[in-house]
C-alpha cells in the first residue's frame, strides 16, 4: 500500500517545487511600469554636456551602481539580492523612454527600487543622472 502512494507524493512534491521556483523567475520579469503623460512629457532641464554627465555619473555610482552596475547592464553587486530585476539600460526599451519617463521612475521608484526625490533632493542632480543614463546605450 505504502508504494502506491509514494509516487503520487513524489509527484506532487517535484510539481510543487517546479511551481515554486517558475513563480520566482515569474517576478525576476519586468512589469509595466506607467508613468503619468504630465512626468513622461517634462524636458530635462540640465543640458547634457561634459559636466552634467560627470556629476551624473558621480551621483549614479554613489546611489546606482550597487544594483544597475557600472555599465547599467543590470549586473551591480546587489541586483542578484532584488525581487524585480535591475534591468538593462543600454538596451532600447530603455533608452526610448523619455527623459522625463526616466526622472519619474527615478523620483518616485517603486517594488526594489527606492524613491531618490529625497535622497537626491535636488531635482537638477536626478536630471544629470538621466544625462549620464543616456551615455549607457549600446
Amino acid at each position: 500500500m505504502k508504494k502506491k502512494f509514494a509516487i503520487p507524493v513524489i509527484l506532487f512534491i517535484a510539481g510543487f517545487l517546479t511551481l515554486g521556483m517558475l513563480s520566482g523567475f515569474i517576478n525576476l520579469e519586468q512589469k509595466p511600469w506607467p508613468v503619468p503623460d504630465a512626468a513622461k512629457n517634462k524636458k530635462n532641464p540640465v543640458a547634457s554636456n561634459p559636466e552634467s554627465i560627470a556629476a551624473g555619473k558621480a551621483l549614479w555610482s554613489t546611489h546606482c551602481k550597487s544594483c544597475h552596475g557600472t555599465k547599467g547592464l543590470g549586473d551591480g553587486s546587489k541586483a542578484a539580492q532584488l525581487k524585480t530585476e535591475p534591468g538593462d539600460f543600454s538596451k532600447a526599451v530603455v533608452q526610448s523612454q523619455t527623459d522625463g519617463a526616466l526622472f519619474y521612475k527615478t523620483s518616485e521608484g517603486r517594488d526594489d527600487m527606492p524613491s531618490f526625490k529625497k535622497k537626491i533632493s535636488d531635482a537638477d542632480d536626478i536630471w544629470s543622472i538621466i544625462n549620464f543614463m543616456r551615455t549607457l546605450k549600446k
